[in-house]
């Protein structure tokens, strides 16, 4: 590890070096292999969060039993080494210059590949219109804040909605993702639109589902869920 910020106080990036690297695309993720002292090896899965072509980064959110993800948040040090495979995964991923609007749909940590691909968006100076709803537990665990109010500051139609607690003042949607917010979002379906859903799998089952019955494509719905291991 090459660095790292901590986005909340239970998410943090990494910024990896990774030998014979080959470069990745927006959506794809990595296996993560952590090797103990007495040879007890832990294998997990996440998503690439920096857009191709930038160092390569994964933004871990700490599981309170899990067995990798409270070392790489909270016990990692500058220079420590594990194991890294990938880049992984050809199916929900994105490029640019497609001529179809996309929705992005995050549930918590689901938000880390979509930040690739919006990261991406912005390099290449697409144009493909983007919109992303993020749903999150409270303000303080939306991951990448400030980025995404920079992305929506530069025309990205950024919305949150918070589930469990709201800040003062808050003006936004405090709820689950439902069929009124997403028919408030989602693009005209003459426009082709395609939906890029990521997150636990309740959530991403209950949007996919939701986008069917507002006659989204199966074929234009991309989903990546996570779960316990």
């Amino acid at each position: 590890m090459t660095g790292s910020v901590l986005e909340t106080e239970s998410a943090r990036t990494l910024v990896l070096d990774v030998d014979d690297w080959d470069d990745h695309v927006a959506g794809q993720h990595v296996d993560v292999r952590l090797t103990a002292a007495d040879g007890y090896q832990a294998h997990r899965s996440y998503s690439v969060a920096s857009a191709p072509g930038e160092p390569v980064q994964i933004t871990v959110e700490r599981i309170s039993d899990g067995e990798v993800s409270p070392f790489l948040v909270d016990g990692i040090e500058f220079g420590d080494r594990f194991d890294v495979r990938g880049p992984i995964g050809r199916y929900f991923v994105w490029e640019p210059n497609g001529p179809d609007p996309v929705l992005l749909v995050a549930g918590g940590s689901g938000v880390v590949p979509l930040r690739s691909m919006l990261r991406h968006r912005a390099h290449a100076d697409d144009a493909t219109p983007m919109r992303l709803l993020y749903s999150a537990r409270s303000w303080d665990d939306v991951i990448y804040r400030d980025e995404l109010d920079e992305e929506a500051s530069a025309g990205i139609d950024v919305t949150w909605t918070l589930t469990r607690s709201t800040p003062p003042g808050w003006n936004g949607y405090a709820r689950r993702v439902d069929e009124g917010m997403l028919t408030e979002m989602m693009w005209p379906l003459d426009t082709s639109p395609r939906a890029y859903v990521c997150g636990p799998t309740g959530f991403v089952e209950s949007v996919a589902g939701l986008l069917r019955k507002l006659e989204y494509a199966a074929s234009a719905i991309r989903t990546e869920r996570f779960g316990g291991a």
